[in-house]
This record gives C-alpha cells, sequence and structure tokens, in this order.
C-alpha cells in the first residue's frame, strides 16, 4: 500500500510581497523575498561566501517565482518566472498579528481572532507592576534593558554589565512577546528558564511568548546566542491540526521550535534542532523513518532569527541558497503518496527600516507524488491546513479550503 504521508515545512519568515492589509502594520511595499533577490541582482547583496544573482532554481521549479509574481504583479530578476512543474499559490493571513505564533497557528488550522498585547516603544516598556514582581520572585537585584531592541543589539551593548551584576536583560519588540537574555555560565541556563516560567505565569494569556535567550562570550566583541533558546507561548485557541490528528491516533513529528511554538499540545515526538542544516537533516531523517499516516512538522527559523531581523540582506540569501541546494534530496527521498508544503509564517524584509516582521503574503508550494499541479492563485494560511487534513484522512476543521485537488 502507498504511504501518504504529510510534510509542512515552514520556511520562517520568507514572505513574498506586501499583504492587503500591510499599510495597517506601516509596510506597504515590503517584500522579503523580492527586495533580497532585488539586492543581489544589483550586486549589493554579495558576501556570506555568495555573489551575484541570487540562485535558487529548485524552489522556482516548485513555482516560488510564480508565486511572487502573482503576489506582486514584479518579474523580479533572480525569481523569473519560469516553468514550473509544481502547484504554487500565494497566501494571505487573517489573524490580526504578524508574528510566528500566529502565522503556524493559520497555517495548521486556528486563525487567531483575538487581539494580542504589545508594548509601547517608551522605556520603560513593560508594565512596572510586572518587571517590579518579576524581581521579587525571581530573588533579582534588578533588570537591564526593559525596552524595544534586537537582540543582537541589545546583548552587545548591556551583556557585561549583565555578567558583572547578575541583572539578566529584558527586551521586547512588534510582536507579543517579552524575552529575557542571560549568560549561560555566569546566570545559569535551568535559573534563565525558571526565570521565564515565572515570566509566562505573570503575564496575560494576550502575551504571545515569553522567550528565554541564552547567549556565551567573554566580552561584547564575541557574545554569541547559543542553540538553548525556549519559547513559552501560550496555547492555541482552538485544536490545531496537530492536536486533531494526534487525538484521532495519528503520528505528528515536530522538528525545530515546533513544538514551544505551539505549546507542546498535540506536538508528538520533539526533535530539537539547532539552525537550520541541523532542522534539514532532521526532516531528511524523518523521510526515511515517519510511518505511513504521518505528519512531519519543520520550522527553518534561521531566515528569520539570524538575517531578517538583522536585516543582513547577502545572510539571507545566502540562507536562501542553502536551503535550495539540499531541498532535491529532500524531494528525491518522498515516498509514493507523500505530500510536502512549502509556506511561511509571514515576512522579515532585511531591506526594511527597524528589526521587526513585516506583513506579508507567503508563498505555498505543493510538492511530492501526491500534489496536484498548477497554479492555485490567492488562498488563505487555513487552506494549507485544510489540504494535509484531506491527505492525512483527518476529518475537516472550521477553517480553510483543502486545495489537494489543485485549481479550481
Amino acid at each position: 500500500m502507498a504511504v501518504s504521508r504529510g510534510f509542512l515545512v515552514v520556511l520562517d519568515s520568507v514572505g513574498i510581497g506586501g499583504a492587503p492589509d500591510a499599510p495597517a502594520f506601516g509596510d506597504s511595499g515590503a517584500d522579503t523575498l523580492g527586495h533580497i533577490a532585488e539586492w543581489c541582482a544589483g550586486g549589493r547583496g554579495d558576501g556570506h561566501g555568495r555573489a551575484g544573482p541570487l540562485s535558487v532554481p529548485n524552489l522556482l521549479s516548485l513555482g516560488l517565482g510564480a508565486a511572487h509574481r502573482a503576489a506582486t504583479g514584479i518579474e523580479t530578476p533572480g525569481l523569473e518566472a519560469g516553468p514550473a512543474n509544481g502547484c504554487w499559490g500565494h497566501a494571505v493571513e487573517t489573524s490580526r498579528g504578524k508574528d510566528t505564533p500566529s502565522g503556524h497557528w493559520e497555517l495548521a488550522g486556528v486563525p487567531v481572532a483575538f487581539d494580542w498585547t504589545y508594548f509601547p516603544t517608551t522605556v520603560p516598556a513593560l508594565p512596572v507592576e510586572f518587571t517590579a514582581a518579576l524581581i521579587r520572585e525571581g530573588s533579582l537585584s534588578g533588570v537591564l534593558g526593559d525596552c524595544h531592541a534586537s537582540g543582537t543589539e541589545i546583548i552587545a551593548r548591556l551583556g557585561e554589565e549583565h555578567v558583572r551584576t547578575g541583572k539578566p536583560i529584558l527586551y521586547t519588540s512588534a510582536d507579543s512577546v517579552v524575552q529575557i537574555a542571560a549568560h549561560e555560565e555566569a546566570f545559569g541556563l535551568e535559573r534563565l528558564y525558571e526565570l521565564c516560567r515565572i515570566a509566562r505565569r505573570l503575564l496575560p494569556d494576550t502575551v504571545g511568548r515569553v522567550i528565554a535567550r541564552p547567549f556565551v562570550g567573554r566580552s561584547a566583541a564575541d557574545f554569541t546566542r547559543t542553540g538553548n533558546r525556549r519559547d513559552l507561548s501560550v496555547p492555541p485557541p482552538s485544536p490545531t491540526l496537530l492536536q486533531r490528528h494526534s487525538a484521532g491516533g495519528g503520528t505528528v513529528i515536530s522538528i525545530g521550535k515546533i513544538g514551544d511554538i505551539f505549546a507542546h499540545l498535540g506536538t508528538g515526538t520533539e526533535v530539537k534542532a539547532s539552525g537550520n542544516d541541523a532542522v534539514f537533516d532532521a526532516v531528511l531523517e524523518q523521510t526515511g523513518r515517519a510511518p505511513d499516516g504521518a505528519l512531519v512538522v519543520a520550522n527553518f527559523v534561521d531566515f528569520d532569527s539570524l538575517w531578517g531581523h538583522r536585516r543582513d540582506v547577502a545572510g539571507y540569501a545566502a540562507e536562501l541558497e542553502a536551503f535550495d541546494r539540499r531541498l532535491p534530496t529532500f524531494l528525491e527521498r518522498l515516498r509514493p503518496g507523500d505530500l510536502a508544503i512549502l509556506t511561511a509564517d509571514h515576512g522579515n524584509d532585511p531591506t526594511w527600516p527597524g528589526s521587526d516582521h513585516t506583513r506579508e503574503q507567503v508563498p505555498v508550494l505543493l510538492a511530492g507524488p501526491a500534489a496536484p499541479r498548477g497554479d492555485l492563485g490567492r488562498i488563505g494560511f487555513a487552506d494549507v491546513a485544510a489540504t494535509l487534513a484531506e491527505h492525512l484522512g483527518v476529518p475537516p476543521g472550521p477553517h480553510g479550503t483543502s486545495r489537494l485537488q489543485g485549481p479550481a
């Protein structure tokens, strides 16, 4: 009997042009993929071991260029929409945020209908009652930061003072998030995790995530964040595709930070992997090991965390090209009956002002033996979940339309 497995591969932040409501988010004109390709074509994206026009031929063969052109109306050098042998579309989010949980949950069939809590750009940024309680319950002498910041920038700026004083670094962003950075050795990794658990308990459920951001190094010159990041997310407001598949006896395998994003609900076997290469290794391993009927969900975080937030165009381009080079190996290992969907959760245009996510459409690329062919046009994030649900024999949820039969 043919194997029938589903793979949901999230290229974190690989947006393909502003969403219809991008102006409401201050993101009119944002285009993560398109602007990277433009910079590379103009010679400004050289670096990180790469040079010249963006080269992602395998993604283009699945319809990435066609999806970008349909989303933006622009034919961008390096993304030429030539012949594609896959099934592609461009998806629009209905959730009210441009954050990681909203994007992933809606891709899994659960749009976020409520408003997240965001923090002002004042200093301090976080409520004084929360900070006071965190200091008291965490037995701290105080905190540093308490502002909007890029994670790498604030560690370089305040890391030495943190090591000297023992005060953790507290910061936020345009997302609904509280991040706490601390040195793994000087402060202690387990102590950082416990402090984040306290913060999670003190915050309302409308704050999406508390993120532990451990780092190592001796000085600002060499402080480096480690792979021991931990996200404490609130649970999705209703059962996701992962939960529904698990509840029906199906196998779910979660790779990378998927477990954290879904608050470990329905995430099945969680495979920890730090960085895109390690995530890809784990995905390839599961193409050989995952049983019939399995749902494998993976998040490729480096696009977002290493390059998008840092506004590093060359690094982002190099990461896209590295992913593209490995893509054929994954596709070749898919078995008869398998369906893979490659998509993204939001944008993070490295040419955009600031260091935050951008409200964008995302590509939806269906591949594998069970994939239909052709142009799906504009669809919804939740259609991804509906398509995988039909493929895996999971009863349909309340949101999304299956695209398993291809273009209408």
